[in-house]
């Protein structure tokens, strides 16, 4: 009797777990339909999610701290950039140490996964904002590796990756639709860098113009909501203050934006011989025969070696620009210190190091702003003045050249100074810088390694949307098929003028051997030979075809190169086994709609052109 009631017991557990468990799937399928369809939902999740990110952005950079104070036995509040206490034998030691642990975890991971790491900006441009968070977390973790031994670059790279991959996990999870998703991935970055650098506005636009590659009206609050919340809770966490503090209220002198136009000139010429040494230091890598494995070991020398002379180029370079905004080096000082940065610069990233040259782009410019100073003043003295105005001139223009993201640099010397007269300043340097570097170099940072990759993109807008509108799910199963061996005169009788306007010719296998435009079914020139021709005799074009995998830019191309309105589709290239067809009417309008979605979206809108609303003059 006991046992029966305990049988029970346990059936009635088991009947209300699986219940529990049913209502809890309708539960969330619930609320995934509905946060798809609520931008307020969206809205507010972004803000939870920028608080998160914030929090973990604050951890990571006290992590790097704690890493730089106990590897390079630093005094309690100095930055390892700043170069001041640095212990020369740890200069030596910790570099080459980091460079083979970043090897060894490589070594170890790459067993377990051996896929690309996808970024943010590869994401929204080909993956519709999708990324492994798995991913992302193995770049944390050699981002984090990487900075604490020292490599002179930043880890903006790290907190970016792990922010827009917590927002497009979140949204992969809720089942987000390809353009929200974008939006998403768009926004864990900019809380990352608003969180990174104190500045929201600066990280918004970052978002903006790097991750998202357009301004989007719909994207405006979810972007701004978590840049916000991220920079208010790692404010809440630890106090920080903006990157730099310099005096604001300088007078500005009319002919400083000639010359701050000038700086642009040379900021652009820095940027890309930054860019180039990067890519020059991984072939030269490449060309001694080191292997893969090696190279963060052997850049860890190299950059030990330069850290012994210049300690200040160890690490991303924030201690050290405030350091000269409060010390005035002499200008062939600065000069050097600029080069020798650049060097371990590209040396870190060429030789396997993670980590991003956005704020080592910041110092190299601040280094570059007081060097021009030095010289300028030297002509009229009384530029010298303007010394914290040119620092942050060169700041802008430098970073802005080497980032791709002009507006980014602008708001963050407002931010941070909040002068008006030094901004503007600021933004006809990074809009000169910008523009040469467009128009000479043609990249950014982000899309010259795109290209090196071999990936043809450059920017963040969306044309994966593209590979997705495929010729498999676009083209029709139902042919109009015709064995070979069948006779004209049967075919005639089979379809009569006007029935079918396109047959494809197969064998008893199924395999493709050509195809016949039904016109020429009925041309009277064949009716003498009529007894004697089959579908083969008639049959062309036997090599234009398509298969399941290319996608619709490239069948149109197709249709154009070929001049035919309608395509056969071949199982692949190989198996020739005819599968459907495709005409070029419908590949059109498939992908005139897809256009005009996507400008809806970018417009804010949920259609160009809404049915039943007309506009009257």
């Amino acid at each position: 009797m006991a046992a029966q009631i305990e049988n029970d017991r346990l059936i009635g557990l088991r009947v209300r777990t699986a219940s529990l468990i049913r209502r809890s799937r309708f539960a969330l399928a619930a609320i995934q339909r509905d946060l798809r369809a609520s931008e307020v939902g969206q809205i507010l999740l972004c803000a939870l999610l920028g608080v998160v990110v914030g929090a973990a952005v604050d951890i990571l950079r006290e992590g790097v701290v704690f890493l730089h104070r106990q590897g390079f036995a630093l005094p309690m509040r100095e930055y390892l950039s700043t170069g001041i206490g640095v212990s020369r034998v740890r200069i030596m030691m910790v570099p080459v140490l980091g460079g083979l642990l970043l090897a060894l975890f490589r070594h170890v991971t790459r067993r377990f996964r051996k896929a690309d790491i996808v970024d943010p900006i590869e994401a929204n441009a080909l993956y519709g904002g999708r990324m492994s968070f798995r991913d992302s977390v193995r770049l944390t973790i050699t981002t984090l590796i990487s900075n604490g031994a020292g490599a002179s670059l930043g880890m903006e790279a790290g907190y970016s990756q792990f922010g827009a991959a917590i927002y497009s996990f979140i949204g992969q999870y809720f089942r987000l639709r390809r353009s929200d998703l974008r939006v998403f991935t768009t926004a864990g970055a900019a809380a990352a860098i608003a969180a990174a650098f104190n500045a929201p506005l600066a990280g918004a636009f970052y978002g903006f113009e790097l991750i998202l590659g357009s301004y989007l009206p719909r994207a405006l609050a979810p972007v701004a909501v978590a840049a916000v919340c991220a920079a208010l809770m790692q404010r809440a966490m630890t106090h920080m203050h903006a990157l730099f503090e310099v005096s604001s209220g300088l007078i500005m002198e009319p002919r400083s934006y000639f010359l701050f136009g000038l700086m642009g000139v040379v900021a652009a010429g820095i940027a890309i011989t930054t860019m180039r040494a990067v890519t020059w230091t991984e072939q030269t890598l490449r060309a001694t025969g080191v292997p893969d494995w090696l190279r963060p070991a052997v850049g860890g020398f190299l950059l030990a070696c330069i850290a012994l002379c210049f300690p200040q180029v160890l690490g991303s370079g924030h201690g050290a620009i405030q350091f000269h905004f409060d010390q005035n080096w002499p200008w062939f000082l600065l000069l050097t210190l600029l080069a020798a940065k650049l060097v371990a610069s590209a040396v870190s990233i060429g030789s396997g190091f993670r980590g991003g040259l956005f704020s080592s782009s910041l110092f190299l410019g601040a280094l570059f702003g007081g060097a021009f100073v030095e010289i300028a003043a030297m002509i009229v003295p009384s530029i010298a003045a303007q010394r914290s105005a040119f620092m942050l001139a060169g700041m802008g223009s430098v970073a802005a050249a080497i980032i791709g993201a002009p507006l980014t640099m602008v708001f963050l010397t407002l931010e941070s100074t909040g002068d008006f007269p030094v901004t503007l300043g600021v933004l006809v340097a990074v809009t000169i810088a910008s523009t040469i570097v467009r128009l000479t170099f043609g990249y950014s940072f982000a899309t010259w390694r795109f290209q090196l990759k071999g990936l043809g993109i450059r920017g963040a807008h969306d044309v994966g949307w593209i590979s997705d509108l495929t010729v498999g799910r676009l083209m029709r199963s139902d042919p109009k098929t015709a064995t070979n061996d069948v006779t004209l005169r049967a075919l005639r009788e089979r379809y009569p003028p006007g029935s079918a306007k396109r047959l494809f010719v197969v064998d008893r296998a199924g395999f493709y051997v050509g195809s016949v435009d039904a016109i020429d079914l009925h041309n009277p020139m064949y009716d003498d030979a009529l007894p004697g021709l089959v579908a083969s005799d008639l049959a062309g074009h036997t090599d234009l075809f398509l298969v399941p995998g290319e996608n619709v830019r490239t069948a149109l191309l197709r249709f154009e190169d070929t001049q035919s309105e309608a395509l056969p589709v071949l199982a692949s290239r190989s198996d020739r086994r005819l599968i459907g067809y495709m005409t070029e009417a419908y590949s059109l309008k498939r992908y005139t709609q897809e256009l005009e979605q996507l400008r809806s979206i970018e417009t804010g809108g949920s259609d160009l052109f809404p049915l039943g609303k007309t506009s009257h003059m």
